[in-house]
């Protein structure tokens, strides 16, 4: 039986064994997947260990994204832009391969379970730390018209900005509607709403929090009382798996069945 496992700490909340149990019953895949709690001191010989014992892919999480970027031999083109690794598998060879999929699970999230699209679209992303990071490649690479960074820092905004070639402001600073509006800040996990204009959204606009709990985020109910449509991360969480399980079996497992059991799981 192959052997996976998601490495963090803390670890024991991680929602990624039970999603990659369940991908494995769904598409018939022979393996077992844990959790590892991650040693600040010796994470890095935990890794080489689990590959050495004949493990076959981690996922990385909080804090040690940035130590197992480090520790790749090979990396994809959107992990090297990202800075950071949520995923990793031993090559032929005894390389390390890192990925972050964080963005492409929730572009698909958005296109696939969702239907909407960002091609063409004027885009919002809130937030300028890793977790925006982590997803600017793939929602570029859906050709909206534009995507602008806001945060409060703006010159965290504007360094992501010149690294993608897109646009950054201030929250003051923002102007008309948006298309569609990602929140990839802090502020639904801490129970804040970021500071935003009224002007920038109205009905025609459809909001994502990458964040997700049981009850509606303070950025979901501020859309809402606008007229939005939008939903969590809950989705983003699900696909981001997926896309893990696809780079280690070639097998695509489906995902909304999943998002809509975990969710009555959840407000049960």
């Amino acid at each position: 039986m192959d052997l996976y496992a998601v490495v963090g700490n803390p670890i024991a909340h991680s929602k990624s064994p039970s999603i990659h149990t369940y991908f494995a019953q769904s598409t018939q895949q022979d393996l077992h997947y844990s959790t590892l709690l991650g040693d600040e001191e010796r994470f890095e010989e935990q890794v080489t260990e689990f590959f050495k014992n004949g493990g076959k892919g981690l996922n990385v999480t909080m804090p040690f994204k940035g130590r197992a970027y480090d520790m790749c031999d090979v990396l994809s083109k959107r992990a090297k832009l990202a800075g950071a690794v949520n995923t990793l598998m031993m090559g032929r060879n005894g390389d390390i391969f890192g990925d972050t999929t964080d963005g492409v699970g929730m572009v698909n999230d958005i296109t696939k379970n969702h239907g909407q699209t960002l091609q063409g679209k004027c885009v919002l992303v809130i937030g300028a730390g890793g977790a925006v990071r982590g997803v600017l490649e793939p929602v570029l690479a859906e050709n909206p018209a534009s995507v602008t960074i806001v945060n409060r820092t703006v010159s965290k905004a504007e360094a992501l900005a010149e690294q993608y070639g897109c646009l950054a402001s201030s929250f003051e600073a923002l102007e008309g509607t948006f298309d569609v509006i990602i929140n990839g800040s802090a502020s639904s996990i801490s129970g804040r709403l970021p500071p935003l204009k009224d002007s920038i959204i109205d009905a025609n606009t459809w909001c994502y929090d990458m964040a997700y709990s049981k009850e509606r985020t303070l950025f979901l109910t501020w859309a809402e009382q606008h007229g939005a449509q939008g939903v969590d991360g809950l989705g983003m969480l699900v696909c981001q798996a997926a896309e893990s399980f696809y780079l280690w079996r070639q097998v695509r497992p489906e995902t909304s069945s999943l998002v809509t059991k975990m969710r009555q799981e959840m407000e049960a």
